[in-house]
């Protein structure tokens, strides 16, 4: 399942320095708007211990860890829902993506203009969330005009999609995020086609000054927006994880360390991102090669072997498996067998986040 995170926000949030640090991909930064014409793809391996562990007991050749596929997007502006700006665009390329990470501008900096003429994180949010929640009421809109006219024709179908849509309608009318609306199943199944902006689950990224950290004062207002939203978020300083991308990792934890800092902010937003979609990851160990595999929570057995490849999933006969824990604690998957460790499961076995699999399956 590849993870793919669209980085929103306004025009000089720190979007593209914050990609630049994340991926070391070059992305254009400067201090006026639209600098990101065309959306920056960038691939992050997802920081795991138990990954290493693993590989440490097992002895591969090759160690292959989850990523996530960051896409820097222009920045929005008011009036994106009706063309501003690079609207039509950015709003194109976002339906794409899986989750946003929404950078919110905390630091001052009087040299980097912001396009609202000063510095309001709330606002700025606002801004945002009311651009995308218009385009998605002239998205529902439209669809609702589309049933009226299959309403004539005595389609059967029309008359309960309509009902699913009028109270998201009515939500976005009152800039409310499809996400943040009680949506059900068949809720989620009518509006899955329409590929919904504010449906996307979202992650608020505060970009600080350096000199706010560690305590970084400047992001409680975002902190509070996000909490009233239900949305996860991360502080970092963007220009500093920027910093600290160029610097050899044997320099990481000092310079980290000068600042209060006890990891990357990389790190924690990575895997904050590949938190958003409710994933787990299981670990295989087959063909000399420890990978892990991102899954949706619920998987089931069958499922997860199909992410390897189509023909385990169609063949599927039984799992293998055992918690990485109890496994690095064996010392080698030889032993695990030997001291009955290692459990055999069927189709109905979900899958748990640190499971180490091999698949049985027929050809």
């Amino acid at each position: 399942m590849g993870l793919s995170i669209g980085i929103i926000g306004l025009p000089n949030a720190g979007k593209s320095t914050l990609f630049n640090a994340l991926t070391a991909a070059g992305a254009r930064v400067a201090s006026y708007p639209f600098t990101t014409l065309e959306p920056h793809h960038g691939v992050v391996s997802v920081p795991d211990q138990r990954l290493e562990a693993v590989a440490g007991v097992t002895h591969p050749d090759r160690i292959v860890p989850a990523t996530v596929d960051f896409i820097d997007l222009a920045g929005l502006v008011r009036g994106a829902s009706r063309g501003e700006g690079l609207g039509n665009e950015f709003l194109a390329h976002i339906r794409d993506v899986d989750a946003v990470a929404h950078v919110v501008r905390c630091f001052p900096a009087p040299d980097v203009p912001h396009v609202e003429g000063s510095v309001d994180p709330v606002r700025d949010v606002e801004v945002v969330e009311t651009e995308l929640a218009l385009a998605d009421l002239q998205t529902v809109e439209r669809e609702l005009q589309r049933i009226e006219g299959r309403l004539k024709g005595h389609d059967e179908h029309a008359q309960g999609e309509q009902q699913v849509l009028l109270p998201v309608r009515e939500g976005l009318q009152r800039g409310v995020p499809v996400r943040r609306l009680l949506v059900d199943e068949r809720t989620r199944d009518v509006l899955r086609p329409l590929r919904l902006l504010t449906a996307k689950p979202v992650l608020f990224v505060a970009n600080i000054d350096d000199a706010d950290l560690p305590e970084a004062a400047s992001a409680g207002p975002v902190r509070r927006f996000a909490a009233d939203a239900r949305a996860g978020i991360v502080v970092l300083s963007a220009a500093l994880e920027a910093e600290v991308a160029e610097l050899p990792a044997a320099e990481t934890r000092e310079f980290l360390s000068a600042y209060g800092l006890g990891e990357p902010g990389r790190d924690r937003l990575v895997r904050a991102a590949h938190e958003l979609l409710d994933l787990i990851v299981f670990f295989s160990t087959a063909s000399k090669e420890v990978r892990a595999w991102p899954v949706r929570h619920g998987t089931k057995a069958p499922e997860a072997a199909g992410r390897i490849h189509t023909d385990m999933e169609y063949g599927f006969i039984r799992a293998e498996v055992i918690n990485w824990d109890t496994l690095v604690r064996a010392g080698s998957l030889q032993a695990a067998h030997d001291h009955g460790q290692v459990r055999l499961e069927g189709r109905d076995y979900v899958v748990e986040d640190g499971d180490v699999i091999q698949f049985r399956f027929a050809v």
